[in-house]
């Protein structure tokens, strides 16, 4: 395996918790790096696309499926469509760090087009990290798709991060609930310098007892942007929340743009948003434990994020 993929999957590994096993599949520059089933979790080539289709048998409990992508050198531009296939009941996790390197003057990107299928019952967590790293004057580009569609009874929480290095990402997010389908989503950006992060999230709930949390923290420094769109469409009698809370510092700039329409008169909606600096009481409180103002900045900002 490339060094450089080594010192990604390494940069990620604390979403890992110690080394892959079980199923997983490992893609580097566009190619497969590695790749394992498991008795009940297949992983298989598409045959038409660039990707993999994820099959998790009904009834899967307790099993981690990891699906790492790395792009290790500049002028790399990587698309994968990766299908994941819960069957009825089953309950699983499933991790996807990704990482950019780019240690030359063309950009390198890596775009991923994920599709979630949960069938009557099935459980995800979905854990998801994305980080560049390199000296290169080349941008650093990811920009990730989901679609997600529930049925009854199913759930699933993502849990995504990007705190280091990508110059430029933007993330869109669709999903389709049934009934008593839930989804949570909660994302943490960080951005510095020039960087620009986008977030598009459009949840349609469809079925009767379907709720979705759309949960959004993130800080912006130096003259980085950030934009944070989320709009929800309640079709049945369902609950809906979504907030972006996020803190600028230097020349940074946040929108949040929030969109709700109730299309039946038993849907609960709410928008929360909060964009301002970090509060001055809470620096001091910090400093007079002997803490310089960097290292509260820095302490605030960790357990923000956290």
């Amino acid at each position: 395996m490339n060094p450089i993929t080594q010192e990604l999957l390494g940069q990620v590994s604390d979403l890992f918790g110690g080394p892959i096993g079980g199923a997983y599949n490992i893609r580097e520059d566009g190619d497969c790096a590695g790749r394992q089933s498991t008795e009940h979790v297949k992983i298989e080539s598409k045959l038409t696309q660039p990707g993999i289709d994820i099959l998790v048998d009904p009834d899967t409990v307790g099993e981690t499926i990891y699906i790492p992508a790395v792009v290790t050198h500049t002028g790399v531009n990587d698309l994968v469509y990766n299908d994941f296939y819960i069957g009825e009941g089953a309950d699983v996790t499933i991790v996807a760090g990704c990482g950019v390197h780019n240690d030359g003057g063309s950009e390198a990107r890596h775009n991923g087009v994920h599709r979630f299928f949960l069938q009557k019952g099935a459980r995800v967590l979905y854990i998801e990290k994305h980080l560049g790293i390199g000296d290169g004057s080349g941008k650093r580009v990811i920009d990730p798709k989901t679609h997600i569609e529930m049925a009854e009874d199913s759930y699933m929480e993502m849990d995504t991060t990007q705190i280091k290095g990508v110059d430029s990402t933007k993330r869109e997010s669709t999903a389709v609930l049934g009934k008593n389908a839930k989804l949570v989503i909660k994302e943490k950006i960080m951005t510095h310098g020039d960087q620009y992060a986008e977030t598009n999230f459009v949840v349609d709930l469809n079925g009767e007892g379907s709720g979705a949390d759309l949960v959004s923290r993130s800080v912006a420094k130096g003259t980085s942007r950030q934009l944070f769109r989320s709009r929800i469409n309640g079709n049945a009698a369902c609950n809906g929340h979504s907030a972006c809370d996020a803190i600028i510092m230097d020349n940074g700039v946040v929108s949040a743009i929030p969109e709700l329409t109730a299309n039946h008169v038993d849907a609960a909606l709410i928008h929360e948003a909060a964009i301002g600096k970090i509060a001055g009481e809470q620096m001091t409180k910090l400093m007079t434990l002997g803490l310089t103002e960097q290292q509260a900045e820095e302490k605030i900002i960790e357990g923000f994020l956290k």
